[in-house]
């Protein structure tokens, strides 16, 4: 960081620029901080709550699609957090 460069303007890391980006970030009064998926993700979780709505799709079967989505996800998340570490040490 340079003399005329403070924290507030230095920029951020592009790990964390990444992590931004993922989500949207609503501050609602009254319940605070509200993170929103991504559209991919949310277009999955609509599906499986259409099918267990229109009955074609047992609510079991759904929370265990829903589960192992998430899990996945998060699997991926870590991997490239990982990935952006390794790159920002380089």
């Amino acid at each position: 960081m340079t003399a005329t460069t403070s924290a507030a303007t230095a920029p951020r890391p592009a790990l964390e620029r990444l992590r931004e980006a993922e989500h949207l970030v609503l501050d609602l009064p009254i319940m605070g901080r509200i993170s929103i998926p991504p559209p991919e993700q949310l277009a999955y979780l609509a599906g499986i709550g259409t099918l267990v709505a229109l009955e074609l799709l047992e609510w079991p079967v759904a929370v265990a699609l829903t589960a192992g989505h998430l899990l996945a996800e998060a699997h991926h998340h870590r991997l490239l957090q990982g990935i952006g570490e390794a790159l920002e040490e380089a």
